[in-house]
């Protein structure tokens, strides 16, 4: 495997993450909720990255990117809704179309767990999956989640709660 990074979000990567976005649109909204339209501009993705590095100084999210060697952003991952009185957060990630199987999606999964752990005293971490992906419920076994019971909102189809106690 080429050499890859895991770093946090910085105001620097609009056009990069914009990049990445709009380059994987179509296969991200196979697996996940749809952004806003709104949200695949340099204004839009400005906003975003404010947004989420004003919830990191909060101490609610902690946004990674992976890149490769070129310092091209190939994936994204974050730590959300960071509740530290109940020592939990979600887990969220996305990986470039092209590169998924080659272990992107463990290493930024085994990122986030080490930066709940050592930054934020994290007992526990959730992962919601919608049942069909598959690859992102083998990533999540394979870094020691368990499924714990379908969503309670879920429909057919719907997503699955997966949990890591730390």
């Amino acid at each position: 495997m080429e050499a890859f990074k895991v770093r946090e979000l910085r105001h620097t990567d609009i056009d990069a993450l914009l990049a990445f976005e709009i380059h994987n649109r179509e296969w991200f909204e196979s697996h996940i909720d749809a952004r806003d339209p709104a949200f695949y501009s340099v204004q839009g993705v400005t906003e975003h990255i404010d947004g989420y590095l004003s919830d990191f100084a909060d101490g609610t999210w902690h946004p990674l990117v992976i890149e490769d060697a070129t310092e091209r952003i190939v994936g994204r991952a974050n730590l959300k809704s960071i509740h530290a009185p109940e020592g939990e957060a979600q887990v969220g990630y996305r990986i470039d179309q092209h590169l998924c199987g080659q272990g992107l999606a463990t290493l930024a999964l085994r990122h986030l767990i080490q930066q709940a752990q050592a930054r934020w005293q994290l007992r526990q971490l959730v992962a919601y999956v919608f049942k069909e992906n598959m690859g992102s419920r083998k990533v999540l076994g394979r870094c020691g989640f368990v499924l714990e019971q379908p969503a309670e909102n879920a429909a057919v189809g719907g997503e699955y709660r997966f949990v890591l106690a730390l």
